[in-house]
């Protein structure tokens, strides 16, 4: 899965040289989203499941109905207020996900060939195209390229992965499930900390590469060291929101509260 972020490493470089600062104001957004999930994520929960739900309806409402905006729109919508509603269930949902696919994103590794299927005078002719255009357009047709490219080969590590590993990826998912239905708030937590860890880190290697310091390739050359500071980060972002965002219902009741009740019900 390195050799797909170092080729969206190259392909980002390459598409921003003309707009730089479309790089490192993604990368600033991240970080600070990333930041408000990672460590307030139970306390915003309602918020980022109603902005999770216009995300995935809107998603799917491009892949199954079409590019017609009024359709999309009305799928988003439709999507955040199933979301509000089935609240629990959707974080459940969502931290089974989340938790499949960064077991895809381990054991698919070896089955991922190198990025070939963007050539370097593609990747050339893509670039002159940027500079001619100076402007979005060229930068969506290379980040096109690149998730054509990108889609291809992780669909085909897909399908020559062993069932043994997908066993894996489907117990992976089935723990999430399990938790989200007897221990909810510390697998929502989790669920969040791990969520906002990857948009910390999404962010800071758009900042890096804006920087020109190739973070991708820092990483693939030490997986062990940043795979632990990715865990601490998701353990003390999960611990925080546990001992922080409390919620209402944590909330001690006024004095008096509940002989007043009694004394309305009287």
């Amino acid at each position: 899965m390195l050799e797909i972020l170092q080729n969206f490493e190259s392909t980002v470089s390459e598409a921003t040289r003309v707009r730089p600062l479309v790089l490192a104001g993604s990368g600033a957004a991240a970080v600070g989203v990333g930041l408000c999930v990672w460590l307030g994520g139970l306390g915003l929960k309602k918020l980022l499941v109603a902005i999770a739900g216009v995300i995935t309806g809107g998603i799917l409402g491009y892949v199954l109905i079409g590019s017609g905006v009024v359709p999309i729109a009305a799928s988003a919508v439709a999507a955040a207020v199933i979301a509000r509603v089935f609240e629990r269930v959707f974080i459940t949902v969502m931290a089974a996900a989340l938790a499949a696919s960064i077991g895809f994103a381990v054991l698919a590794g070896p089955y991922i060939e190198s990025p070939q299927a963007i050539s370097a005078a593609d990747r050339d002719g893509a670039s002159a195209q940027t500079t001619t255009d100076e402007g979005a357009a060229g930068i969506m047709e290379e980040l096109k390229a690149y998730a054509v490219d990108a889609g291809g080969r992780i669909k085909q590590a897909g399908w020559l992965m062993p069932p043994q590993k997908w066993a894996i990826i489907a117990l992976l998912a089935v723990i999430p499930l399990v938790g989200g239905f007897t221990l909810w708030r510390p697998t929502a937590a989790l669920c969040f900390s791990v969520a906002g860890t990857i948009l910390v880190f999404a962010g800071m290697i758009f900042l890096l590469s804006y920087k020109g310091a190739a973070p991708v390739s820092r990483i693939s050359s030490q997986p062990l060291i940043y795979a632990g500071i990715f865990a601490a980060m998701a353990l003390f972002g999960t611990v925080e929101q546990l001992l922080l965002c409390r919620g209402a219902k944590k909330q001690a009741a006024p004095p008096g509260g509940k002989a007043k009740g009694k004394s309305r019900r009287a």
